[in-house]
């Protein structure tokens, strides 16, 4: 059965009757946060995730969730927090860490582009394709907002290929990235700096190598 407490809004000193709410557990059974009637209310001032949920255990099952915290809007404006008997305010869970990338070993080309979209797969992109525009050399990949190039060569990216996949993404409104076999030029690591393009060597193993601080970026983060 819900609770009801007495409230007076510090603010008007209005008396007002607070019903508790009641949500549904997994298991079935309703669950009532249950209210500490000798605590007043808190006027809520500012907003902060961290307040807005409490931790409830169910009396059927015993499993705890998080709930919202109760509150009562008063006709005076304010907005009134209901303290809840023996329970904190409950922080948001952490996110579970990204699985360790599985790399596939670089045999051949097709072996290095299997191995780009993998990673971008893995750094949270989808959808990942062939790029509708076929870059100079190399193979282009696309996801949403995304454009890639890998490149196979032997030889270094030119700073004409770094600016190349850049304007290809300037054109779509979306982010880029550069995957190489063979490294970069020193002037193409410059300029990719300089236009904040991610750049990437795929070693042997098929472990793309952050190589600037905007591929870091991109590593730590993901998409």
């Amino acid at each position: 059965m819900s609770e009801s407490v007495p409230v007076r809004c510090p603010a008007c000193r209005r008396e007002h009757v607070y019903t508790a709410p009641s949500y549904p557990c997994a298991c079935g059974a309703p669950v009532t946060p249950s209210l500490d009637g000798t605590a007043g209310p808190t006027p809520v001032a500012h907003r902060a995730w961290d307040t807005e949920w409490v931790t409830v255990s169910c009396g059927s099952c015993g499993r705890r969730d998080q709930w919202p915290q109760p509150e009562l809007g008063c006709p005076c404006g304010a907005v009134l927090r209901i303290a809840v008997a023996g329970t904190v305010s409950a922080p948001p869970p952490d996110p579970e860490p990204r699985p360790a990338f599985q790399p596939v070993t670089i045999r051949t080309a097709r072996d290095a582009v299997t191995a780009a979209a993998l990673y971008l797969r893995w750094l949270g992109y989808r959808d990942i394709r062939r790029a509708d525009q076929r870059p100079p050399s190399g193979v282009g990949l696309a996801a949403r907002g995304l454009v890639a190039r890998v490149d196979p060569a032997l030889q270094p990216a030119s700073r004409r290929d770094v600016e190349c996949l850049w304007l290809t993404a300037m054109t779509e409104d979306s982010g880029c990235v550069y995957f190489s076999l063979a490294g970069y030029a020193e002037d193409a690591r410059e300029r990719a700096d300089a236009l904040g393009v991610p750049l990437f060597v795929l070693d042997l193993t098929g472990t793309p190598q952050p190589v600037n601080g905007p591929a870091d970026e991109l590593d730590s983060a993901g998409s």
